[in-house]
């Protein structure tokens, strides 16, 4: 039984999106570490012994291969599962992450997950002067460009649910949560449970979709919801004479 939140939506966008985000910087990085790479030689000579300290190398040409095809292949590795982490709590929260609109929210995610590659020295090699300036406004820009991708990604693996009684008679229960009055997020072809519960001296009557929602059993209190688009559950009841 999938669950409400979009953890699973949240996890896939950033999966893809997290290949792109990751595999930008790092590649970025390289063709700057090329580029730069008298500025980098000179790096490696001045501090070889705490750039390649387990690979034992003199050569500074065999340690700057190293940190091209190894160090930052490692970093980008790292760097793709606290992706992950953040994207997984992007979906799992999303109905009360911060941001009032899809692209607000990616933003906030984007900045999150830059914030943790900062912090974790995950985000690049840097070796001074206008290499170092070049990765950070890429860095930037890119995270932007992530926190566009992400808010789409997740948009597309998603669909919307509002929920509503007509009366006070009825709570729909989803999941064994009340959403009732409120519009939710769920993961596209997702099923759930759902439940009338009836307020004192009412009685059930039946379910009323629309869009892409239906239900298994439109009369029965107890049910299960089929999320196949954006729509609309309304759970119907009466007063017991």
């Amino acid at each position: 039984m999938a669950r409400t939140g979009s953890f699973f939506a949240g996890v896939k966008a950033g999966t893809l999106g997290g290949v792109l985000y990751i595999g930008g910087i790092a590649a970025f990085n390289a063709a700057l570490l090329y580029a730069f790479k008298s500025e980098a030689i000179t790096l490696i000579t001045e501090n070889n012994p705490t750039i390649c300290p387990s690979l034992n190398m003199t050569s500074t040409e065999a340690c700057f291969s190293s940190v091209v095809t190894v160090y930052l292949p490692y970093i980008a590795f790292i760097g793709f599962f606290v992706t992950l982490f953040f994207a997984g709590l992007f979906g799992w929260s999303y109905e009360t992450f911060p941001g009032k609109t899809p692209l607000g929210k990616g933003m906030v995610v984007a900045a999150m997950v830059a914030l943790g590659l900062v912090l974790g020295d995950l985000y690049g090699v840097t070796i001074g002067g206008e290499a170092t300036a070049l990765l950070a406004l890429f860095f930037m820009v890119w995270t932007g460009v992530f926190g566009f991708v992400m808010a789409r990604l997740y948009t597309r693996y998603t669909r919307t649910v509002r929920f509503e009684s007509p009366s006070k008679l009825v709570k729909v229960l989803v999941d064994g949560k009340d959403f009732t009055g409120r519009t939710r997020t769920f993961a596209h072809t997702s099923t759930h449970e759902i439940r009338a519960e009836m307020a004192s001296g009412a009685a059930f009557r039946e379910w009323n979709v629309s869009g892409g929602v239906t239900v298994e059993d439109p009369r029965s209190f107890e049910t299960l919801m089929e999320v196949n688009g954006d729509g609309m559950l309304r759970a119907q009841g009466v007063r017991k004479t």
